[in-house]
């Protein structure tokens, strides 16, 4: 399946989760904010909510400074 990931197209299997995508991207257990849909989806229902073809996420990563 096809979802948009920050402006760019990803293909993902079927079934997917937010947690996959994560974890494929190399930012599972890292500070990041996930927008699906134009919806924040809290951390805690990353690895239950699943993706389907089409969705528009926006992926943020915090990165701390000084």
């Amino acid at each position: 399946m096809t979802v948009t990931v920050n402006g760019d197209q990803q293909q993902l299997v079927s079934g997917a989760t937010i947690a996959d995508l994560l974890d494929g991207m190399d930012l599972q257990g890292k500070r990041v904010a996930v927008e699906c849909n134009l919806e924040i989806v809290p951390k805690a229902l990353h690895a239950t909510t699943a993706l389907n073809t089409g969705d528009v996420l926006e992926i943020v990563h915090a990165i701390g400074g000084g």
